[in-house]
């Protein structure tokens, strides 16, 4: 079985998670932060706004709020999430952190608004260290048929 998972700060990467998940047909389950970012928070351009911490911390391990009791079912993950700095939010760690993933395909996805996945895998490979991560792709704005061209390369 298939699952997308996803965290969106602004619903955009949400909305893309959900195109995915139709069209691959998978589980869908969103990556909640225990702790909900504001707009402040995400105020990248301030050195001491939440999201600018976590992101120059690498051991940054923000809190998740629930919990998938049954990831064994899933032998494919489509992740998404937005770009920040260059690379996917801490929370993504905290994510695949908090599963045994051995074995398991990892498929990011990401939005952004300016940057393209950077230096993403190398930031998430030693949060699941038995998976087969992907490179990943920044989907923004993609039509129906690139969408489904992607999940097709992917599988």
């Amino acid at each position: 079985m298939k699952l997308t998972a996803y965290f969106s700060a602004t619903g955009k990467t949400a909305q893309l998670a959900k195109r995915i998940a139709e069209a691959a047909g998978t589980d869908l389950y969103e990556i909640v932060p225990e702790r909900p970012y504001t707009k402040a928070d995400l105020l990248w351009i301030n050195p001491f706004s939440r999201s600018s911490k976590e992101m120059k911390d690498k051991s940054s391990r923000p809190a998740i709020k629930g919990k998938i009791t049954d990831i064994d079912k899933y032998d494919t993950i489509y992740l998404g999430f937005p770009i920040w700095w260059y690379v996917a939010p801490t929370i993504i760690n905290t994510f695949l952190e908090s599963y045994d993933l051995s074995g398991k395909k990892i498929i990011p996805f990401a939005t952004s608004g300016s940057s393209g996945m950077g230096k993403t895998n190398d930031a998430l490979k030693t949060s699941c260290p038995d998976s087969e991560l992907l490179d990943g792709r920044v989907l923004n704005r993609v039509s129906d048929d690139e969408l489904k061209k992607w999940i097709e390369e992917n599988k």
